[in-house]
C-alpha cells in the first residue's frame, strides 16, 4: 500500500503494461525450452546438433548485450524493450519455416538477441520508474514475471507439443511475443537528459573497459560470471547427473521447486533491502548457492535434490534482483543501461561457457565431480564479494554483512 502511494498514475500505468509485456515475453521464450530440443531431434538432428542449435542462443546474447545497453542509454529504454519483444515473437516463426540445422543455428542466435534487449530495457526502465527509497521493493515485485513465466511457459509448451503439435506451439509462442510487443508499445517514456556530467565528462562517453574495470562494477561482474558458471553447470548437467546416480527423481521437479522458492524470495527481499542494504542479501544468496551445490555434490536421495532446489531457488531469486538494485544504486540514469548490460553480461558469459568449458571435464571428473567443482566456484564467489565489494577488506566485510552503507552508491 505504501508503495502504491509513492507512485504517480503515470508510473502505475507504465509499470502495469511493462509487467504484462514482461510476463508475455518470458512465457514466449520459455515455452520452447523443453520443446525445441525435441523438435530438432524430430527433424533428424543428432545430439551434437541439438547442442549446437541450443548453445547458439548465447551468440546473439553475448554479441549484442553491450550495444543494446548503449542504445538504452543514448536513445530509449522503450526502443530496446520493443526490439526484445519483436525478436522473441519473430524467432518462433523462423523455427516453423526451416528444417536445416545451419539455418536453425542462425535463428537461435537471432533469438538470443531477445533476452539481451528485453532484460536490459526492462530492468533499467523499472529502476527509472522507481522512487529511490522504494527501489529494491519495486525491483523485487517487477522481477516476479521471471519465475511466473518460467512456471507457465514450459508447461504450456509441453502441453501444446503433445496435444496439437509444433505448428500451433510455435504460433502461440510467436503470438505471446507479439502481444508483449503490443503492451510494450503502450509505455510512455519521459525523455532523459544524457548530458549530465560525471567526473568532469558526460558519462555516456565512458569506454567499455573503463567502465568494466571500475571498482563499482568489476566485483559484481566477476561474482555474476562465477555464479553463471555454477548455474550453467546446474541447468546443463543436472538431468545427466540424476540419471548417472540411478535415483528415482524427475529433474523437472527440481526446476519447479526452484522456481517456487525464487518467487517466494523475490516478494520479500526487495523491500527488506531498502532498509538493510543490498550487501547482506547478496551475501545470503551466495551462501545459499554454496549450500545448494554442496547438497547436490553429496546427494544420494530425492529429498536432497529437493532441499538443494529450495536453497538454489532462494539464492537465485535473491541474487539477480539484488544485483540489479546494487547496479542501479551505483549508476546514474544516463549510464544505467550499459552498466546493467556489463554486470549481467558476466552472468551470461558464465552460462555460455559452462556447457562446453566444464562439460569437457565431465569425462575426467564425472558428473559428481562437476558439482563438487560447483561448490568451490560458489564459495569463491562468496569470498570475492565478502572481501572485494567495497574499498578494502574491512569495508567490504561490513558492507557484505549489512553493517555499512555502499561506498559506491551514487
Amino acid at each position: 500500500m505504501n508503495l502504491l502511494k509513492a507512485l504517480t498514475p503515470s508510473q502505475k500505468k507504465n509499470l502495469i503494461v511493462l509487467g504484462l509485456s514482461g510476463l508475455l515475453f518470458w512465457v514466449s521464450l520459455t515455452s520452447l525450452l523443453p520443446t525445441l530440443p525435441a523438435y530438432i531431434a524430430d527433424i533428424g538432428g543428432t545430439n551434437h546438433q541439438i547442442g549446437l542449435v541450443m548453445g547458439s542462443f548465447a551468440i546473439g546474447l553475448l554479441l549484442f548485450r553491450a550495444q543494446l545497453g548503449k542504445i538504452s542509454d543514448q536513445r530509449s529504454r522503450k526502443v530496446v524493450i520493443l526490439i526484445g519483444t519483436f525478436v522473441v515473437g519473430t524467432a518462433p516463426l523462423g523455427y516453423l519455416l526451416v528444417d536445416s540445422i545451419p539455418l536453425l543455428i542462425a535463428i537461435r542466435a537471432f533469438h538470443g538477441i531477445s533476452i539481451a534487449a528485453f532484460t536490459t530495457g526492462y530492468s533499467t526502465l523499472v529502476v527509472d520508474l522507481s522512487p529511490p527509497e522504494k527501489r529494491g521493493e519495486l525491483i523485487g515485485y517487477m522481477s516476479l514475471v521471471v519465475p511466473i513465466g518460467l512456471a507457465l511457459g514450459p508447461a504450456l509448451g509441453g502441453y501444446l507439443q503433445e496435444g496439437v503439435g509444433y505448428e500451433v506451439l510455435f504460433t502461440v509462442s510467436a503470438a505471446a511475443g507479439y502481444l508483449g510487443l503490443l503492451f510494450g508499445s503502450q509505455i510512455t517514456e519521459a525523455r532523459q537528459d544524457y548530458q549530465n556530467e560525471k567526473d568532469g565528462k558526460p558519462a555516456s562517453q565512458e569506454g567499455f573497459w573503463q567502465m568494466l574495470v571500475s571498482p563499482r562494477i568489476r566485483t559484481p561482474a566477476m561474482v555474476l560470471f562465477i555464479v553463471g558458471l555454477v548455474f550453467g553447470t546446474l541447468t546443463t548437467f543436472l538431468p545427466l547427473y540424476v540419471r548417472e546416480l540411478g535415483i528415482d527423481f524427475n529433474p523437472g521437479l527440481y526446476y519447479t521447486t526452484s522456481a517456487v522458492a525464487s518467487f517466494a524470495m523475490r516478494i520479500f527481499v526487495g523491500r527488506a533491502s531498502d532498509y538493510y542494504g543490498r550487501g547482506v542479501f547478496i551475501t545470503m544468496s551466495l551462501t545459499l548457492y554454496t549450500v545448494a551445490m554442496s547438497l547436490l555434490a553429496t546427494a544420494n536421495a530425492p529429498i536432497e535434490f529437493v532441499m538443494a532446489a529450495i536453497a538454489q531457488g532462494a539464492g537465485g531469486g535473491t541474487l539477480i534482483p539484488m544485483m540489479i538494485a546494487l547496479m542501479s544504486d551505483r549508476s546514474t540514469t544516463e549510464e544505467r543501461g550499459r552498466i546493467y548490460a556489463l554486470s549481467i553480461g558476466g552472468f551470461d558469459l558464465g552460462i555460455a561457457l559452462a556447457g562446453p568449458g566444464l562439460g569437457a571435464l565431465a569425462d575426467i571428473l564425472g558428473y559428481r565431480g562437476l558439482f563438487i567443482l560447483g561448490v568451490t566456484l560458489a564459495a569463491l564467489a562468496l569470498m570475492i564479494f565478502l572481501t572485494r565489494s567495497s574499498k578494502n577488506i574491512s569495508h567490504s566485510l561490513r558492507f557484505a554483512l549489512g553493517r555499512e552503507k555502499d561506498a559506491y552508491r551514487i
